[in-house]
Formats: C-alpha cells, sequence, structure tokens
C-alpha cells in the first residue's frame, strides 16, 4: 500500500440555519480544499460525500453527483455515504484505501448536512432512524434517551454516585465551550459557566441540554492523495498512518458490552495496528461528544484512561490542552457543532490544522499525532483515523 497524505482540508462556518443548500455548502468547501492544495478541479479523479439525510433535509437525494458537477468535477465517480453521524469518515476512509491501492492518486472526499432545515420534531424522528427504528424508536428511544440510559449504566456499572457524575458531565461541555469560544468556525462561541450547566432544561434524565450537542448545518473536506502527489502539491503534509471501521446491531444485542462501544474498541484496534502506534502517542484528538457520556465513553474505550475514570481525569484537567492529551479543542460536537454527515470531516479538518500548527490560542503545542473518532447510531458505526505529521 502507498503512503497517503491530506493535501488541502476546509469546512464552512458551522451555524444553526443556513440559507444554501448541502450541495452549496459542499461546494464551499470542496473548493477551498481544491484550492489550498494547489491542484486544478480536473485532477481529482472520484468524490466521496457523507450526507445522512439529505432526502428529508431538502426533498433532494443524489447529493454527490450534483455536488461534482457544480465543482467542475462532472464525469468522474460521485459516491454518497450514509453512515448516520460516521459517514464523512468513512467516506475518508474509503479514499483512503482507493489512494494507498493505487487506484487513484487525487479523491476529494468530506461531508454535508443541512438538518435545520426539518425543523425539530421531524430532525429528532429522522435522527432516530439510526438506532433500531422498529423496535427503539417504538419504545419511545430517541439519542438523548439512549445516551441518557448509557449515564445511568455508566455510573451503576462503575459505582459512580450521579451527582458526581454529573458533575463530571457538566465539565465535559464547559471544557468544549470554552475551546469552541475561540474557533471562529464553530456554531457556539460562548463559553459555558457551571452554573449554566446546572440551570440548563433537562432534556433526558440525568442528561440536561447542556450535556448535548445541537442540529447544524455546514460542510468539511479534503484532498486526499498518494505521497509521490502529494509532494507535488505542498510543503505541509499530514499522513493517515491507520484507519480503522467496525459495525455493531441494536441496542439489545450490544447489552453484553455496554456501556462500552465494542464497535470503537474494535475499529480503534484496527487503527492502532495499521499505524503501529499507540494510546500513548496520541497528541491530540477530536472525539464523538454528541452527549457529555458519550466522551467520557470514548476516553476509555479509546485506550487513554481505565474505564470508569475519565470523569476523573476530566475534573482533573488531563483533557484540556497542556494535559495527558488534548481532547476537542475546536469545541468537539457539543460547542462547534454536529452537522451528521459532515462531522468526520470536520474532525479530521481541526487534526490537520493543529499537525500544521495552525490554530492560534487553541493550539496543542508540539502537536506530532492525533485523531479522530465518530460514532455512528447507538454504535452501529465506529470510525476512527490516525494522522500525523509529514515531511
Amino acid at each position: 500500500m502507498r503512503k497517503v497524505v491530506i493535501a488541502g482540508a476546509s469546512m464552512t462556518k458551522f451555524s444553526g440555519k443556513q440559507p444554501r443548500t448541502a450541495v452549496e455548502l459542499f461546494g464551499e468547501a470542496g473548493a477551498e480544499a481544491i484550492n489550498e492544495s494547489g491542484i486544478k478541479p480536473g485532477r481529482v479523479q472520484a468524490l466521496f460525500m457523507g450526507n445522512f439525510l439529505g432526502d428529508f433535509e431538502e426533498g433532494q437525494a443524489h447529493l454527490q453527483a450534483f455536488a461534482a458537477d457544480y465543482l467542475g468535477l462532472a464525469g468522474i465517480p460521485a459516491n454518497r455515504y450514509e453512515n448516520a453521524c460516521a459517514s464523512a469518515s468513512a467516506a475518508i476512509r474509503d479514499a483512503f484505501i482507493w489512494v494507498a491501492s493505487g487506484q487513484y492518486d487525487i479523491v476529494l472526499a468530506g461531508g454535508a448536512e443541512c438538518a435545520t432545515k426539518m425543523g425539530t420534531p421531524l430532525a429528532t424522528r429522522t435522527f432516530a432512524m439510526a438506532s433500531d427504528s422498529r423496535y427503539e424508536y417504538a419504545a419511545g428511544l430517541t439519542f438523548p434517551g439512549v445516551f441518557a440510559m448509557l449515564t445511568h449504566l455508566y455510573a451503576k456499572k462503575y459505582n459512580i454516585p450521579l451527582e458526581k457524575l454529573k458533575r463530571q458531565l457538566y465539565q465535559v461541555s464547559i471544557n468544549s465551550h470554552y475551546y469552541g469560544a475561540r474557533n471562529p468556525k464553530a456554531q457556539f462561541q460562548k463559553e459555558m459557566t457551571l452554573e449554566d450547566a446546572r440551570k440548563s432544561p433537562l432534556v433526558a434524565s440525568p442528561l440536561q441540554l447542556a450535556d448535548c450537542c445541537p442540529f447544524t448545518d455546514g460542510a468539511a473536506a479534503l484532498i486526499i492523495a498518494s505521497e509521490e502527489t502529494a509532494k507535488k502539491l505542498t510543503k505541509r503534509p499530514v499522513l493517515i498512518a491507520g484507519v480503522g471501521q467496525a459495525s455493531a446491531g441494536n441496542l439489545l444485542s450490544q447489552k453484553e458490552f455496554l456501556p462500552r462501544i465494542r464497535s470503537r474498541e474494535l475499529a480503534v484496534g484496527q487503527s492502532y495496528k495499521m499505524s503501529g502506534l499507540s494510546p500513548k502517542d496520541i497528541d491530540v484528538i477530536e472525539l464523538h461528544d454528541c452527549f457529555s457520556i458519550a466522551a467520557l465513553i470514548a476516553l476509555e474505550s479509546l485506550g487513554f484512561f481505565p474505564y470508569g475514570t475519565a470523569g476523573e481525569a476530566v475534573e482533573r484537567g488531563d483533557t484540556k490542552i497542556g494535559g495527558r492529551i488534548a481532547v476537542n479543542p475546536s469545541g468537539g460536537l457539543k460547542a462547534k457543532g454536529h452537522p451528521v454527515g459532515a462531522t468526520g470531516a470536520a474532525q479530521a479538518f481541526e487534526i490537520v490544522r493543529q499537525l500544521r500548527g495552525e490554530c492560534g490560542e487553541r493550539q496543542v503545542d508540539g502537536a506530532r499525532v492525533g485523531m479522530t473518532d465518530t460514532l455512528g447510531g447507538d454504535g452501529g458505526t465506529l470510525c476512527n483515523i490516525i494522522l500525523k505529521r509529514g515531511w
């Protein structure tokens, strides 16, 4: 397999409502990624686009073909990836495989979403289709309910008093908003205090609004190229060192493993093995904090802290810039925003910029290795990507 490099990366401003379509947003991100890489559009050989709900959001399917035409790439293969929240990460992983295999030299990969066009009731219902809509949704479960149950299960399994755990979860969100306030592309650019978190409305006990990420519109895109090609394009390369992807069935099928997410542990094992790296080598991570409890579960399943201790690590400051590992310096899904089909590419965009040293006051000093972690549904798809600074 050939070495693979991210030669260009871009992300639109994330917001609570965009007047533009998903195709237009992806066009903005894709054009900027192409321009940054220094290539002419005609050199892009394939387009892989993550999108979860374009059919419901805008009454528009087949987005990827229109995005290719919009960017002046008409005629190339264009595929849409629907892996719920992990859609863009799956697109990036497949782009990596196609370039590493030698089939393509340059692929444009990323994602776009315009969920806010649906409004809250329809968005809530359609998001629930990424869980088991025949049984879980019919029983009253939406994703806040799923992660609320995981919170109770986590507290019981690790013998953590619920009030103590809630305090740790508040700190997860406080940290995200601190960094989001310093990210000009983030949806929420306002810090959160402990009092703000405590006073936020209850959503699904014990989770409050402060624990939940928002609906978001936005797009992000990457130019993924072979090492030989990239050497002619960029002096700031970021190599894709390892990728992993795994799947799981509905929650009932995962019951023996919960609150751990088995698909995550399988996927990250693949990425560690491919890269030859381990948790101690990772300097910065963009992980899937759709709910604050999801961040604690991820930190443990990825191998950064022993099971049941991630909350204590957050309270100690181990997950801040300058701590054991910098977690979500972009603001994460909680503050940067969560345009489902674009989230994995936005995570990769942040890691690319961190490894290039381009993040200003959010910069992780000396960052050389970063990781993305994207969860689709309630564990149905999990993608991990390990990136490292190149030549």
